[in-house]
């Protein structure tokens, strides 16, 4: 796949990127890993919500383990959640965004969200915005701490443990796949920009629904040491390949690693909700803790997986036995442009 190489670096050559990483499985191998800008296939690149499926993945892993159950009652493991109609809320509704706690406590500041007890102490003492289960919004900070806190009352480890443990370390990618990236490997984390507009873009979004425009992600935000290092698990900061790597083997072994059978791929690939996003007033369909499709849509029925703000993204496709992962380091706020023109390369 040659175009591919071909056309990242078409892309930073005339500026519209200043890096870019893209990695391709097939059938348990890996056919691409590409780069351009001067990134090294190992680097690391925050990438925002896209890494909303490694916390998933973490989840499914210990489910396959009995460790948990997709119904479990979020309180019956941390009863504090249960607080304010909350304690039907379960696991299942976490992954797909129905729990009804979209919003960070008010007055949440970038520092809080370094500090795990903080934030989980504030969200298990919100107020649900609606039953949970019955709606879907999407949970774009929540979703990480409340699986995460999941995680680690059922483990006694936090979320990044587990995820080295039974994920990166069997897979051969533990330098490579983080949520909270440690302090030794911060110099090996690329450095973000800024696509010119999102200052403009975000001015005119306002305040997201759920996130206050102080907390919506930037460079500066993704360049910070302190949200870096810190367990923000609805984003994550890894290599392509790595991410790519990850998907792959939930698709199938890799090098004699396979993270879920293939009865309990498909149940959590299925549909699992769709309603009307009560954030954002979009349709929506919802797999568990991962999306519907490929980031242009395409292939509902058969792919999975998730986008950042910042225009990364990785899914897997069940019938090709594809994974894909492409990271960058240019900011470019919602902006899937870069997604978009690399995905009619794919097979």
């Amino acid at each position: 796949m040659n175009t591919i190489q071909k056309n990242i670096d078409e892309l930073v050559a005339s500026g519209a990127e200043s890096g870019v990483q893209v990695a391709v499985y097939r059938h348990g191998e890996l056919v691409v890993d590409a780069t351009a800008g001067g990134l090294a296939p190992s680097a690391l690149v925050y990438s925002a919500s896209t890494g909303k499926a490694v916390t998933a993945t973490v989840v499914h892993v210990l489910v396959a383990r009995g460790v948990l159950s997709y119904d479990t009652p979020i309180a019956a493991l941390w009863p504090e959640f249960g607080a304010h109609g909350k304690a039907a809320a379960t696991v299942r509704h976490a992954l797909t965004h129905t729990v009804g706690v979209p919003a960070v406590p008010e007055g949440t500041t970038v520092e809080d969200l370094s500090d795990w007890d903080t934030m989980c102490r504030g969200i298990a003492g919100s107020v649900p915005w609606w039953e949970p289960g019955t709606k879907t919004g999407y949970h774009a900070h929540t979703f990480g701490w409340i699986l995460g806190e999941v995680v680690r009352r059922a483990t006694g480890r936090p979320v990044s443990q587990v995820l080295r443990e039974e994920i990166a370390e069997p897979l051969g990618i533990a330098d490579e796949l983080f949520l909270g990236v440690p302090a030794a490997a911060l110099g090996r984390v690329a450095r973000l920009d800024d696509a010119p507009g999102n200052a403009a873009m975000l001015a005119a979004m306002g305040d997201f629904p759920g996130t206050p425009r102080a907390l919506m992600p930037g460079a500066d935000y993704a360049n910070r040491a302190d949200v870096l290092t810190a367990d923000i698990p609805a984003g994550g900061t890894f290599s392509a390949r790595a991410i790519a790597r990850m998907y792959a083997a939930l698709l199938g072994e890799v090098d004699g690693v396979r993270l879920l059978s293939p009865e309990h791929l498909r149940e959590v690939t299925a549909p699992a909700f769709t309603g009307t996003d009560q954030l954002m007033g979009n349709p929506v369909t919802w797999a568990l803790g991962y999306a519907a499709g490929r980031p242009d849509g395409s292939r509902p029925e058969t792919s999975f997986g998730m986008v950042g703000i910042n225009g990364s993204a990785a899914f897997g496709d069940t019938a090709a036995g594809l994974a894909f992962a492409l990271t960058k380091t240019r900011f470019s706020l919602a902006d899937a442009s870069t997604v978009n023109q690399i995905l009619p390369l794919l097979p």
